[in-house]
């Protein structure tokens, strides 16, 4: 097995350096790519001061879809990984990769998040839209064959968030199985801020549209998919104001963005389904661009 690892990053040098360490202990003749950018923490530097990273790719693009696209790029080995740069992965995780893939074509597992109160972890997440089982995988630990993903052009560029999920419905359509392998671990220290950021609820709702409506179409079920999110949202949103923990005019405000939003996703996603048919699904993918990396550094 020839295994390629292709890690984003964006201002996270202390968590690269833990995640990569890590790698090179697990995981020492892997192809290790660091996709940077564009960072402003000595990211750059504490590459080129390690010997355990053979390319170093730097972005302009800060979207997280293009950092990973740029990875797979130059990826030259038959198996590609994504791991996140704050993931450290655990003892046993090749084996897992080794025996998931002998079953399917994409190997993901869980993450173990360490918590004030002790250790969080996923567990396997399926749906089933329109007739179609769904299995998402862990975009922060996942494994893939290359022939998946230059089949499917990689990941879709107009997604800001959601990538992963796209892609998962994009396997689903072309009949590649997800395997979910609960040894191969990844680890994630306590962040100071609990994890917590604030929800762009736009682009939640631009997405969640734009992806149903690319891979299924406009069609009733896709209507009551989204339709179910925006009302159990906007009833967790409308508690906040009664507990006075947000304003009315902030909940009247979400929810025209939402509105505005997945008309947009909608839109887009309608065009992008008729630009592109079966198995890609993907007019954003790798093959639209070559232009990502700023500067390649080639330590091989």
């Amino acid at each position: 097995m020839n295994l390629s690892v292709v890690v984003p990053t964006l201002n996270g040098r202390e968590e690269l350096s833990r995640c990569l360490d890590t790698l090179a202990d697990h995981v020492p003749d892997a192809e290790t790519i660091v996709v940077n950018g564009p960072s402003a923490d000595g990211t750059t530097g504490m590459i080129r001061d390690r010997d355990d990273v053979e390319l170093l790719v730097e972005v302009a693009d800060r979207t997280i879809n293009a950092a990973r696209n740029a990875g797979i790029d130059r990826a030259t080995g038959d198996i590609v990984a994504l791991l996140d740069r704050s993931f450290s992965i655990e003892s046993g995780w090749i084996d897992a990769v080794r025996d998931g893939l002998s079953d399917a074509a994409v190997v993901t597992g869980p993450t173990h998040r360490k918590l004030p109160a002790g250790m969080t972890t996923e567990s396997l997440e399926e749906r089933t839209i329109a007739g179609r089982d769904v299995t998402y995988f862990n975009p922060g630990n996942v494994v893939f064959s290359w022939d998946v993903l230059d089949e499917l052009d990689g990941f879709d560029e107009y997604l800001e968030i959601g990538g992963s999920r796209d892609l998962a419905h994009r396997l689903a359509e072309s009949d590649y199985e997800v395997a979910w392998n609960g040894s191969m671990c990844v680890r994630c220290e306590f962040e100071a801020d609990g994890g917590m950021r604030q929800k762009d609820w736009g682009w939640k709702y631009r997405s969640l549209a734009y992806r149903l409506a690319k891979n299924y179409g406009v069609r009733p079920t896709v209507c009551r998919r989204i339709v179910t999110h925006a009302t159990r949202d906007a009833f967790d949103s409308l508690r906040a104001v009664v507990r006075g923990d947000a304003a009315p005019s902030q909940w009247l405000g979400t929810g025209r963005k939402v509105i505005e939003e997945t008309s947009v996703g909608t839109k887009d996603g309608v065009r992008a389904r008729r630009h592109d048919a079966p198995p890609r699904r993907n007019p954003n993918g790798r093959s639209s661009r070559r232009d990502r990396a700023v500067e390649v550094y080639d330590y091989r």
